[in-house]
């Protein structure tokens, strides 16, 4: 397997504006955040609540990062990814609902999630940790956290980046050197690990 370098390629795309600038969500209002929210927690606020085709569960946001979520939505409305419910959900949203979105599931927190039983590092893992961290917690807010996040969701969006179904020029560069079974360990790796959790509206 043939190993990008990792922080160069990264910084390469940072300058051409790939990634999301941390600047997206700092002007969040998680209270505005929290009333829109009503309308995602019909899926997102459902612990294994299934997409219906391919089957995989919603992803869990509580904890998530606010840049990365408010950079999700806005490729959604823009139609860089595509998903029917997300799709016409993010149609209806301005920039600043994306933000406060964005802000309040970051902000919504619950007590402190465990790890799973512990799974062993895969030989893998090196192609993600310079973005993602060893423990699943993206070394900055545009990279999204994956720690605690569904095995089963993460299988199958590694794996639409590795046979290109899902487009993002970073992911799918790091994900092409991935095997099926690379992919299959790196899922379970990470979401046997302490972070993302399934928010509730207080």
């Amino acid at each position: 397997m043939r190993i990008v370098n990792v922080t160069r390629f990264a910084a390469v795309l940072a300058l051409a504006g790939v990634l999301a600038p941390a600047a997206l969500a700092a002007d969040g209002n998680a209270d505005n955040g929290r009333r829109l929210a009503y309308t995602c927690m019909g899926c997102h606020g459902i612990e294994n609540q299934k997409n219906a085709y391919p089957k995989y569960s919603v992803p869990r946001l509580g904890g998530q990062s606010a840049v990365y979520i408010a950079a999700a939505l806005a490729e959604y409305q823009a139609g860089a990814r595509w998903h029917p419910t997300m799709t016409g959900q993010a149609a209806t949203l301005s920039e600043q609902d994306r933000l406060d979105l964005a802000a309040w599931f970051h902000s919504a927190t619950a007590a402190a999630a465990a790890a799973s039983a512990r799974v062993a590092q895969p030989a893998a893992l090196d192609v993600c940790i310079a973005c993602h961290g060893q423990d699943g917690i993206g070394v900055t807010p545009e990279y999204p956290t994956l720690a605690g996040q569904h095995e089963d969701y993460l299988d199958q969006v590694l794996d639409d980046y590795r046979m290109g179904r899902r487009q993002h020029a970073l992911m799918n560069a790091f994900a092409g050197q991935l095997t099926r079974e690379d992919v299959a360990a790196l899922a379970a790796y990470y979401a046997a690990q302490a972070g993302l959790h399934t928010p509730a509206l207080r």
